[in-house]
């Protein structure tokens, strides 16, 4: 991302010590129009959609929010909600260029504790025009130099597929309110499985329920048809930031997001040409870049490398979360049977960097966050979406990418994975047996999935037996494109125990009832 600024400041901590924080601005690689004049007058900025973080380590975290004019984005961090001691930092000066969003950067941040921010924004004009300040919360990781036993526990949630199939804030039925129940789970971090926004999925103030109820949305013109300009795809997601749950959630759970295939458009590859009569632009490539400009805009990621998506984010001595991206790199949607194809998920750089960082990674958990399951088949009308196809025997087509991340994972001692994903629409925990699978050199672990957050319910699909995959529970909804208020609406749990380091995995559904518990005890 570009940096436009770099500034050092001080943290006080209670013992009078000063840590360093670093900071930087948004990222941009191209001009697009920006807001009109009216939001470029005198007076005091605004902040628009409240605040979010994300990407938090033991001593780094990522703070965005966006202005209602150009201005200067300040962030103060204290450990105190009242923010006595507290330290600012200048962050970079909000333009039209990035949408009037940014980021600041912190390093240096004490590890293992409850950190408190605010945001607020000066005038470029007269530096005495301050906006309010709008606050959140972050939780630092415990540190690496602690062994498992002298930090804390860590309980983090995860879910995907936000406004999706004709389903976005329905103010009549609370909003977005399965965020109100992934926060009293009180978690330490937010993992997005993908589908944030549905820039392909245009609204429709009115929907009929098969019960004779109506379904009533709250409707933007960037949700009034597909997107295809960088304008059309930022407002896919401050659509959703006009949320009050979802504003909430932001401000008190950082988030690690990953993208899928609806942030630009439905299965989408790379190459791919469309040939859907809603799109004046057809190529996906273009559509993509400007998708992922607005993606980057619009969340708290903090990338290796200029673009990149792919991450690993280490939360401590109990675990490291593996990000993927398996849309940027992926193959054309065909039959997936080649008996040779060696790619078409990760790539060979991705996958190369996954199986080097999962060797050298100390952590006891190493979560992958896939954004499509293993061993779902995920069909793209007769082709096929994701590694799975229904072929129960050998590995084909992107199995091969797959059973070989596995056959290495097991030949170089990568103990203790467990896969996340979302991505259809329904909830299930899938046990990965070697003595049952067509390809056995491997590992057992477990995939789990869950969601949608506020989307059509649809499933349950079937598994493919190459990789031994049984389910051990699964709730779907009854019909395809339930609507959430027939509440098949799910979320993810994963607490890790301080003491004995043993993985729990809860699955919830709207509400936070758990519907489904999984321990895992750590392998040594």
């Amino acid at each position: 991302m570009d940096r436009r600024s770099v500034l050092r400041g001080g943290l006080a901590t209670t013992g009078g010590a000063a840590l360093a924080l670093l900071t930087g601005g948004g990222s941009a690689s191209a001009r697009a129009p920006g807001p009109g004049p009216a939001l470029l007058g005198r007076g005091r900025p605004r902040l628009t959609h409240g605040v979010q973080s994300g990407d938090v380590t033991a001593r780094e975290a990522v703070v965005w929010a966006r202005s209602d004019r150009p201005a200067r984005m300040l962030v103060e961090v204290s450990r105190r909600p009242d923010f006595r001691h507290a330290h600012t930092v200048r962050g970079p000066v909000l333009t039209p260029d990035t949408d009037l969003t940014g980021k600041t950067f912190l390093r240096g941040l004490p590890s293992g504790e409850e950190l408190h921010y605010r945001v607020r924004l000066a005038g470029l004009d007269r530096h005495s025009d301050v906006s309010e300040p709008v606050a959140g919360r972050i939780r630092t990781a415990p540190g690496h130099h602690a062994g498992p036993r002298h930090g804390r526990g860590i309980r983090f949630v995860w879910s995907g597929d936000l406004a999706g199939q004709g389903w976005g804030i329905n103010p009549e039925l609370g909003g977005y309110r399965i965020f109100k129940a992934m926060g009293a789970v009180d978690p330490d971090f937010f993992l997005c499985s993908g589908d944030l926004v549905y820039s392909d999925g245009p609204l429709s103030e009115t929907v009929r329920l098969p019960d004779g109820r109506t379904w009533r949305n709250i409707v933007t013109p960037e949700k009034s048809a597909v997107a295809q300009t960088v304008a059309e795809y930022r407002g896919q997601f401050r659509y959703n930031l006009e949320d009050a749950n979802l504003r909430a959630f932001n401000a008190h759970v950082p988030m690690l997001y990953q993208w899928d295939d609806h942030e630009t458009v439905n299965n989408w590859y790379p190459g791919e040409i469309l040939d859907l009569p809603q799109y004046t632009e057809k190529r996906v490539d273009v559509l993509a870049a400007r998708a992922r400009r607005a993606m980057f805009e619009y969340t708290p990621v903090r990338t290796a490398r200029p673009g990149r998506l792919y991450r690993k984010i280490s939360y401590g001595p109990l675990l490291d979360v593996f990000m993927l991206d398996m849309r940027s790199y992926k193959n054309a949607n065909d039959a997936n049977t080649s008996p040779s194809q060696r790619e078409g998920l990760l790539g060979a750089e991705q996958s190369a960097w996954l199986k080097h960082e999962l060797r050298r990674s100390n952590a006891t958990w190493k979560v992958i966050a896939a954004d499509l399951p293993i061993g779902l088949i995920v069909p793209d009308g007769t082709a096929q979406e994701g590694a799975a196809q229904g072929d129960d025997g050998v590995p084909l087509g992107r199995e091969h990418e797959i059973a070989d991340l596995l056959s290495y994972a097991k030949r170089h001692r990568v103990r203790n994975m467990v896969w996340l994903t979302a991505d259809v629409h329904y909830t299930a925990a899938h046990y990965y047996d070697p003595s049952k699978a067509a390809f056995s050199d491997f590992d057992p672990f477990w995939e789990f999935v869950s969601g949608p957050l506020n989307a059509g319910g649809f499933g349950p699909g079937k598994l493919d037996g190459t990789f031994g995959a049984t389910p051990k529970f699964v709730q779907a909804p009854p019909h395809a494109n339930t609507s959430p208020a027939e509440g098949f609406q799910f979320f993810g749990e994963v607490e890790i125990d301080a003491d004995t380091a043993t993985l729990t995995v809860r699955l919830r559904d709207l509400d936070g009832k758990t519907l489904h518990t999984q321990a895992l005890n750590p392998r040594r």
